[in-house]
């Protein structure tokens, strides 16, 4: 419990959960909390004891914005075990409402993730199996086994699994995939990255995975065209009739082609994306 409302407001004031006017009364809004989740509580964090508004902003403030890199760490959300109600300023266990004054603290609550967010149009959900919660709706994602996370329906059937695929990081920002806020992309391949990443590195010419070299989308339009370039761009005579053996990224067979500057095509399924051996 804190000492006095000025305390709270204080803390609150701080951390941008609250406004204080000039007199310095306190003015809550109707929606309260942060610029990533709308709530009527704040989290005392359990690896440092500090109250923040979610574990996001301990997280920028603990991890990202920490100098001492001995001194920075993340907030685990299943350890939380303290909240604070910003209407009251009651300290108690994490619940759905506030002890004191009955205050609710978000319209979604979880138990296990202690998250609290008043913006229903997210579609939260709990996935036991994720053990954590997620965004879209419950109904428009299925728990893959394999791959290790929950996915959209349109892949269900239709993706190429790889175990705990989206327990890595992204091969492009090294952000952990599994718990990040953006949204993922997974290649046909089975690989996940950030969404934004790839539109990125698609903007930058990228065309094949990170990990494994295989295209991330149809090139057959751009080797009909490598097709006609090969065929109008004859290679001179003492190089005429030469062949290289490759190995091709996207069908994994190795075979051999006629040698030319412009590509090596694979024998077996017509692709240019492959390495010379």
């Amino acid at each position: 419990m804190f000492e006095s409302e000025k305390e709270l407001i204080d803390l609150a004031n701080s951390i941008g959960s609250t406004n204080v006017d000039d007199s310095g009364s306190s003015s809550m809004p109707p929606q309260s909390g942060c610029k990533h989740y709308s709530r009527k509580c704040l989290l005392r964090a359990p690896c440092c004891g500090e109250v923040f508004p979610c574990r996001l902003c301990h997280d920028a403030k603990k991890h990202e914005e920490e100098p001492d890199l001995k001194k920075r760490h993340r907030m685990n959300r299943h350890q939380v075990r303290l909240v604070v109600c910003i209407a009251c300023g009651n300290e108690q266990a994490s619940s759905a409402h506030c002890s004191s004054c009955g205050a609710q603290f978000a319209a979604y609550f979880c138990a296990v993730c202690n998250l609290f967010d008043d913006d229903l149009s997210k579609k939260q959900f709990h996935c036991d199996k994720c053990g954590i919660c997620r965004v879209g709706g419950r109904d428009n994602f299925f728990h893959c086994d394999t791959c290790g996370a929950c996915y959209s329906n349109e892949l269900l059937g239709n993706h190429v699994c790889l175990p705990n695929a989206m327990r890595r990081d992204c091969p492009i920002c090294f952000e952990y995939l599994f718990d990040s806020l953006e949204a993922p992309q997974v290649l046909r391949c089975g690989h996940t990255l950030h969404r934004k990443c790839l539109e990125d590195y698609s903007a930058h010419g990228g065309y094949t995975c990170p990990l494994c070299c295989s295209c991330v989308c149809d090139m057959r339009t751009a080797w009909q065209y490598l097709d006609e370039e090969i065929e109008h761009s004859p290679l001179p005579s003492e190089l005429a009739g030469k062949r290289v053996d490759l190995l091709c990224n996207d069908c994994h067979e190795e075979s051999d082609a006629p040698f030319h500057v412009l590509g090596l095509k694979c024998s077996n399924c017509g692709s240019y994306n492959t390495r010379r051996l």
